[in-house]
């Protein structure tokens, strides 16, 4: 044998036992010896290396896919309440809705452990700013699930969701096979970021996936096209949000159960600015909380220094924006400690 052959035969080999070391479904096992057997023929062709090249590929998305991975829910509703406190103040109407849908799957869970849980595809609807993403989160967070984020900003290609055949050179799965992979869990929550900021002319085409994902009658055979095998999301929480439902086709509204986000008042606005947002900002800066100070008749310049918003985004960015300022002070040895007040507000934030 010469030592090109040999070279050959290790490589296919070690294809092979990859792929047997990963259990896998029978009819995707098949397949896969099927293009190593086709790879084995093709040995004496010019073509080997580039074939070898795209089967070694499609084998490694495969075995990366968690067939059989899940992480154990956790369905106390004490440590929800907990999760949404930590990273929510107020919006209480929208908690208690959380923490009835906790109590749907922990009872489903404990009066039925062998049937699959149906959970509800909730969809945060609001402004900018008021809490919808960071909510899908605390979901995840309360029920100790991985979660997967995917933005539809100006998502124009459903490719993008479902991948693209194998067949052609460059191809890769879709954002969902390859969010599966990252978090190797099956039953992840899966966040569908702005389902209402799809391109005009995909529009239709994605709302078409989307009922697909979104349906468990549907969702459970899920086919990538690059991976061409279903793979079961029935277990997998979704969850979308939106600014307003006026473009989400009706099929997709059908699956979906509405949860409107409110905008927060001034009051909530310097709560949230002072317990969550002023100590995350510290601790990414490397500051102690009392190296800058904050004088309370300030908040309201910092909550509104350019006129209303209906979310928190503007706060954050205003307070991210004191603390960096006041960070370079201190980093340049001007000064030991900021204390910010009316007389030097305006050089910290922008106001009209």
């Amino acid at each position: 044998m010469t030592q090109v052959s040999q070279n050959i035969s290790q490589a296919i080999d070690k294809l092979s036992g990859q792929a047997s070391a990963v259990q896998l479904p029978q009819a995707l096992a098949v397949k896969i010896q099927d293009l190593l057997d086709e790879l084995d023929i093709s040995r004496e062709s010019n073509i080997f290396w580039q074939k070898y090249q795209q089967t070694k590929k499609y084998i490694e998305w495969i075995i990366s896919l968690p067939w059989n991975n899940q992480t154990q829910d956790i369905l106390d509703i004490n440590y929800a309440r907990e999760k949404l406190d930590q990273n929510h103040h107020g919006l209480f109407e929208v908690k208690e809705r959380l923490l009835e849908y906790i109590s749907v799957l922990a009872l489903q869970k404990s009066r039925s452990p062998d049937q699959k849980m149906r959970a509800p595809v909730l969809l945060f609807v609001g402004l900018v700013g008021t809490g919808k993403t960071t909510m899908a989160k605390s979901i995840a967070d309360m029920l100790g699930r991985k979660l997967i984020r995917i933005p539809f900003g100006g998502l124009g290609d459903p490719l993008y969701l479902r991948g693209q055949s194998k067949t052609h050179p460059e191809a890769e799965p879709g954002q969902i096979i390859k969010g599966l992979v990252h978090v190797k869990s099956s039953n992840p929550v899966i966040l569908l970021d702005e389902i209402d900021r799809v391109a005009d002319d995909a529009l239709n085409t994605i709302m078409g996936v989307l009922v697909e994902l979104l349906d468990p009658e549907q969702n459970s055979s899920f086919e990538d096209h690059y991976i061409d095998h279903p793979f079961d999301l029935s277990q997998a929480i979704f969850c979308a949000t939106c600014n307003n439902t006026q473009r989400i086709a009706t099929a997709v509204l059908d699956r979906l159960e509405v949860i409107e986000m409110p905008s927060y008042t001034d009051e909530e606005k310097q709560v949230i600015g002072q317990k969550y947002l002023f100590p995350k900002a510290l601790a990414q800066a490397g500051l102690g909380q009392q190296e800058i100070v904050i004088k309370e008749s300030i908040w309201p310049t910092i909550i509104r220094p350019l006129g209303f918003d209906a979310g928190v985004r503007t706060l954050n960015r205003n307070i991210e924006l004191l603390v960096r300022k006041s960070a370079r002070l201190i980093f340049e040895g001007q000064v030991r400690q900021v204390i910010i007040d009316e007389s030097n507000v305006k050089n910290f934030i922008p106001q009209w």
